[in-house]
């Protein structure tokens, strides 16, 4: 238990979630002294009791300690937009599957004037992560009777079959998932990263300290105002890393008087820097839910699975093609039954649109940094409707799927949307357009990008545009998310950024 803040560190990561546990045990490996803020609680190692129970239980997605965001007005149906509000961040509640995407993400952001984010040079950082966070793939025979029906399914359709979804040069493909779970927990960045050096003096975490502003004198980071246990302080830094994510790194910043004029004078805060890209970029993959009656053969045979303990919601996932990006894929699909939850009275598949074109924001309503942003993500905006319409496509592969000889006996009549909600080609436009979700994968409020670039918000080393020590890291950087559910994007951020932290720090290169 922390008894008091530091009045003065070298390194201040303002947010203990996926990417900041990176950076900040990367740099106490390294010999520096780190502060780690995080807004929610600190649970502790591995182990401690305080821990909540769906933190680790690894079947389902946890729900606690949750920021409250949501749509608000801004879409046809109101959008909860989960963000875990704890150490460890969303990498305690998420479904667990790592994947990476493509080549060509990676090259793509490199191309666009980022270097060293090719994806050959972030190639050994994946396998490092993957290694640092304990993930194990499972195998055909592992798949619950709900995955294995849709996983038998795919050939059908001219989706192979493989062991792994993470070869970065292929198409198409259905696998089990690689998990990072461990003895059935939920294995987070706080274990992985922070237990490891949670004994080193160098380390101190706070948890319950919500960063309000960035302290910038003259153009230089030097520390930061936080609110903890109820009182203002100021910590003072030699750098500071930001990793609150992309709904809350960008607020960081626009109260810290970096951002648009326009919106910082609405709320009578002083222009630092004028970068009128924080908060702007906002993307996220759009989402459907379809649903199947299933049968009571599939009841009866994952009810008996169920009694042995173990039938998490996710285990297999498959990656496809739209007509609009034929030579790759920008469609995942994923089998999920909540079989905690009670009976088994629907069994659903999910689809999701992994390039989209729409873009949102995320602004500062005031402040406090305890008020709530307004985020308006924009969902299926485009005036092409391609979003709307990959995501057609992709229910139309499901349907199809789930025609398939020997495998509609098992998962028996779609409900949602129902053939006759929702038939045709244009109906399901219709339907997605009036229904949006997000795969709770929000990227882009800080833009990676060069100098000279007005949209950008930070380099290709994540430090912040016209500011001396301020640095951030995490999926708002990212200029356009990989075809990837961005867990482990997010732990390669980290990973990345903290190697140029470091070498900056053996340099003494101004940063």
């Amino acid at each position: 238990m922390v008894e008091q803040l530091p009045k003065e560190v070298e390194y201040v990561v303002v947010g203990g979630g996926t990417t900041g546990n990176v950076v900040a045990a990367r740099l106490v490996e390294a010999g520096a002294e780190v502060l780690v803020l995080e807004a929610g609680p600190d649970f502790g190692p591995f182990g401690d009791p305080h821990w909540p129970a769906d933190f680790l239980d690894a079947t389902r997605l946890g729900r606690s300690h949750d920021w409250g965001y949501d749509s608000g007005d801004t879409l046809p149906v109101k959008v909860g937009f989960e963000r875990a509000r704890a150490i460890g961040g969303c990498s305690d509640v998420n479904g667990t599957t790592q994947t990476w995407g493509h080549r060509r993400d990676y090259d793509g952001w490199a191309e666009a004037g980022n270097p060293g984010w090719t994806m050959d040079e972030l190639l050994p950082l994946f396998h490092d992560g993957t290694r640092r966070m304990r993930v194990a793939a499972y195998r055909a025979e592992d798949l619950t009777p709900w995955q294995r029906a849709w996983y038998d399914a795919a050939p059908a359709l001219g989706i192979p079959q493989r062991a792994s979804l993470n070869d970065v040069d292929e198409g198409a493909a259905v696998a089990p998932e690689e998990n990072n779970i461990v003895d059935g927990v939920r294995f987070n960045t706080a274990f992985a990263y922070l237990d490891p050096v949670r004994a080193d003096p160098r380390l101190t975490v706070v948890g319950d300290a919500h960063v309000a502003r960035v302290v910038v004198v003259r153009g230089v980071a030097v520390g930061v105002e936080v609110i903890w246990r109820g009182e203002g302080h100021v910590v003072r830094a030699g750098h500071v890393v930001v990793s609150g994510g992309a709904f809350n790194s960008p607020q960081v910043l626009q109260r810290s008087g970096v951002g648009p004029p326009e919106l910082l004078a609405r709320f009578g805060i002083p222009v630092v820097v004028d970068l009128p890209g924080v908060g702007e970029n906002l993307h996220d993959q759009p989402f459907l839910l379809m649903s199947w009656a299933g049968s009571d053969e599939m009841t009866r045979r994952m009810t008996e699975l169920r009694a042995t303990g173990w039938a998490p919601d996710e285990q297999a996932m498959g990656k496809a093609a739209s007509s609009f990006d034929p030579d790759v894929f920008d469609l995942h699909f994923l089998p999920y039954s909540p079989t905690h939850r009670g009976e088994l009275l629907r069994w659903s598949v999910g689809v999701s649109n992994l390039q989209p074109v729409s873009r949102g924001h995320v602004h500062i309503t005031g402040t406090d940094p305890e008020s709530k942003p307004a985020i308006d993500h924009r969902f299926l905006s485009d005036p092409e409707r391609r979003d709307a319409r990959v995501l057609a496509e992709g229910a139309e592969l499901l349907r199809a799927m789930a025609s398939v000889r020997g495998i509609r006996e098992l998962v028996g009549e779609e409900l949602h949307p129902g053939l006759g909600a929702a038939a045709s080609h244009d109906e399901l436009v219709a339907h997605v357009e009036a229904n949006p979700d997000n795969y709770w994968h929000p990227v882009g409020t800080c833009r990676m990008g060069p100098e000279g670039d007005r949209d950008a918000v930070v380099n290709a080393r994540g430090r912040v545009h016209g500011i001396v020590g301020l640095t951030v890291a995490d999926c708002s950087i990212m200029p356009m998310v990989p075809r990837a559910t961005t867990a482990m994007p997010a732990v390669v951020i980290g990973e990345r950024i903290a190697s140029f932290l470091v070498a900056d720090r053996r340099t003494n290169s101004p940063t």
